[in-house]
């Protein structure tokens, strides 16, 4: 594995579950821990060699910030953070809902704004990391690049309603499959297996599942129905799931639940940046 390259000391502001992952990763792949500064108020370790403050170091300035704090802390971080900036610190942003305009009123000094949508994986170097920049250089956008690659799969975006749309999909995807994981294991259980069997069966198989659906060139929906033969046991719960288009309805809406709530976000992120 090899260490992204940086272009000079790179600052995590916030360092929660996503960006500790985010770290994880790159530390694993090499990137040099002194070249990072992670910036959080309880000033918790986040990894060896790397340095945390629990205020913002005076005389530096950051060729690279990663905003990891929560979307609502940015006003009360913005105000700090950005007379630190100048022109040619390229500025990562992984809040959710919060636009790229409303961005550039918080932070107007970066010419470099970059927005990044990962999901957990992202600490196995599986993660999906959507990416959007409404305007930005060649090499701003390829040192991002560079840096999300190492994390997973990285997708650009051009218009920023589809990155938002994107980042539902895959940014809270994972915790839907979470969930439906945990309900496979509830149901077997039902049926008489000991929760733990359960447990396991049900990740191994939703492991296996997803790593055969990716090496195959058809459908996950022609792969169900090659999965049930006619009058058998899969195709018997398949009719529940298939049922008024049960499943498609339910997790059409969770979906939209999300989309909508990423909508809200970012319009009270521009009555609050103004």
């Amino acid at each position: 594995m090899n260490a992204p390259p940086l272009p000079g000391p790179f600052w995590l502001v916030g360092c929660g579950n996503m960006a500790g992952a985010m770290l994880s990763r790159w530390l694993a792949s090499g990137i040099d821990p002194t070249q990072i500064t992670v910036i959080r108020p309880s000033g918790k370790p986040a990894g060896e060699g790397v340095r945390v403050l629990t205020t913002y170091p005076e005389g530096e300035v950051p060729a690279l910030v990663m905003l990891g704090i929560k979307p609502q802390k940015i006003g009360e971080v913005a105000p700090l953070l950005a007379p630190i900036l100048d022109p040619g610190t390229i500025l990562i942003s992984i809040l959710a809902g919060i636009e790229s305009a409303s961005l550039r009123t918080y932070f107007p000094a970066p010419a470099d704004i970059i927005k990044a949508m990962p999901n957990l994986p992202v600490k196995l170097g599986k993660g999906v990391i959507n990416l959007f920049a409404d305007h930005a250089d060649t090499e701003a956008r390829w040192t991002v690049e560079q840096l999300m690659t190492t994390l997973g799969t990285s997708l650009w975006f051009d218009d920023e309603r589809t990155f938002q749309a994107a980042g539902i999909l895959s940014g809270a995807g994972p915790a839907f499959l979470f969930r439906f994981i945990d309900a496979l294991a509830a149901a077997g259980e039902k049926i008489g297996l000991p929760r733990e069997q359960a447990s396991q069966l049900a990740l191994a198989m939703v492991e296996g599942a997803g790593a055969f659906a990716a090496s195959e060139p058809d459908t996950p929906a022609t792969l169900a129905d090659r999965v049930a033969s006619p009058g058998g046991t899969t195709r018997a719960g398949l009719n529940i799931l298939d049922q008024d288009e049960a499943l498609q309805q339910l997790v059409r809406e969770t979906i939209e639940a999300g989309f909508q709530r990423s909508l809200e976000m970012a319009e009270e992120a521009r009555n609050s940046a103004h």
